[in-house]
């Protein structure tokens, strides 16, 4: 009589128990971006020899993207990679809908692009992982990847 009474409990537990894994078992990358800021592609190993040149050094990107219905202003914001290089943006309004792209070299600011100004390379060919994190010190998103291989040409797409 009690494998009888105890059968239905047990298997209730058991099917709340895979419920509850279940659950928790959705990655976190599933969530909805926070904010509607994100990366979206990152070239971490540009084009080309690595030879420093400005050329080669803003073949080195990021993109954040802005999937929301209003602009936002990045003043604050900041850029980390693994080893603790930061861009910190400036006065920079990213409109609804709109990307920005971060190149690792030096140039002119735009709508459309901001530059590190660095002279030398921020991401790593091996691997790395970027930081987008908000003025308040917050993370807002992230992206890894690993080594550059002929198959994945150095690009991650981070969507």
């Amino acid at each position: 009589m009690r494998i009888r009474t105890a059968a239905p409990i047990a298997l209730a537990a058991a099917t709340a128990l895979a419920a509850s894994l279940l659950a928790t078992a959705t990655p976190a990358t599933a969530a909805a971006h926070q904010g509607g800021l994100h990366f979206g592609t990152v070239q971490y190993d540009g084009p080309g020899k690595d030879d420093r040149s400005n050329t080669s050094l803003n073949a080195e990107w990021v993109n954040i993207h802005n999937n929301s219905k209003k602009k936002v202003q990045l003043k604050g914001f900041t850029v980390k990679d693994n080893t603790g290089y930061t861009y910190t943006f400036g006065n920079h309004t990213l409109g609804a809908g709109k990307t920005v792209k971060l190149r690792t070299g030096k140039g002119r600011n735009s709508a459309g692009t901001a530059h590190w100004n660095r002279g030398s390379y921020v991401w790593n060919n091996t691997g790395d992982k970027a930081r987008l994190l908000k003025p308040n010190g917050k993370l807002q998103d992230s992206c890894s990847w690993g080594r550059s291989t002929k198959a994945n040409k150095g690009v991650k797409d981070c969507h």
